[in-house]
């Protein structure tokens, strides 16, 4: 499966990707893990004496784009491990079995084994909230803690099928044809006010174009999104916390009640949107250190 539609594509979202990476601020080693379904990019900061929080990117990004606001914060507490997710248009590269019979559960499994990391924090964003949970689920007693931010709850209803509508929904027809007009227009779409945090961002838009020109999206198709029974959502129930945008176009209305009626916590944000770790990184940062490491907080 090609990740990029073609040589040129991929030098250049691969040249962007190192400016914004040399954007983070922060001391930082990369690596790539050999999987069963293919080479994994990792990019590793803070103290490996520190407790390990694996983050995971969305859908049509990558680990320099997602986390470049979060860390160098991020790292000062945690050993930071951000994973190009395989099959995404990153650094990682996916083989022959990734195109057969790819099982995230092991993909992650083998990522962590090679890291020597046995129990975790992780979190993660829109597609990387989905993983983070999905994890949670499969192997509960490697998690400590989750954060997910701009996802919800995969419930028995959802599905690869209605994630794809909804993103059709949001994402065309600007992302079809992006040009600087059109990407000024998807990102007011996907974002509150503090949209200018990308659109204000030179690096981050000539990126991001270059991710929406070259990323050849079928190469996700292998990640098969499920949903959760309650006695799965119950093996995460309280060791998650959800964060989201009261603008994000992802969320469905009513969203806190669904919340509050299944016993999950979550926190609303007004006049943010899907981009939420970007859009109020500093209030996200804090977040992150007072649900995991809120003796830390305390001591602070």
């Amino acid at each position: 499966m090609k990740v990029y539609k073609n040589e040129k594509a991929k030098k250049r979202v691969l040249d962007t990707y190192d400016k914004l990476l040399e954007m983070w601020n922060v001391d930082k080693e990369e690596r790539d893990i050999q999987t069963t379904y293919g080479m994994t990019h990792v990019i590793l900061c803070g103290n490996k004496s520190n407790p390990p929080l694996v983050l995971f990117h969305g859908v049509g990004d990558n680990s320099a784009l997602m986390w470049i606001f979060n860390a160098e914060f991020l790292a000062r507490h945690f050993w930071v491990i951000a994973i190009d997710t395989i099959g995404g248009p990153g650094k990682s590269i996916p083989n022959e079995n990734y195109n057969k019979d790819f099982d995230g559960i092991i993909w992650i499994d083998e990522v962590l084994k090679e890291l020597g990391i046995d129990e975790i924090f992780i979190a993660g964003t829109s597609n990387g909230a989905y993983l983070a949970q999905y994890y949670g689920v499969y192997r509960p007693y490697r998690i400590r803690k989750i954060i997910c931010m701009a996802g919800g709850v995969p419930d028995s209803s959802f599905s690869s099928k209605k994630a794809m509508v909804a993103m059709m929904r949001v994402f065309l027809p600007e992302a079809l044809f992006p040009t600087l007009n059109n990407m000024n227009k998807l990102i007011k779409k996907l974002s509150g006010k503090n949209s200018m945090v990308f659109t204000s961002n030179i690096a981050i838009m000539e990126h991001y174009q270059a991710l929406l020109k070259g990323f050849n999206n079928m190469a996700m198709r292998y990640h098969n999104l499920i949903g959760f029974n309650d006695s799965q959502i119950d093996l995460i129930r309280n060791k998650t916390l959800y964060l989201l945008g009261e603008a994000d176009p992802f969320v469905e209305k009513g969203g806190q009640d669904i919340f509050i009626q299944s016993g999950l916590k979550a926190l609303f944000f007004p006049d943010v949107g899907h981009g939420i770790n970007h859009e109020i990184a500093d209030e996200v940062n804090a977040i992150f250190l007072d649900f995991l490491l809120p003796e830390v907080k305390n001591v602070e």
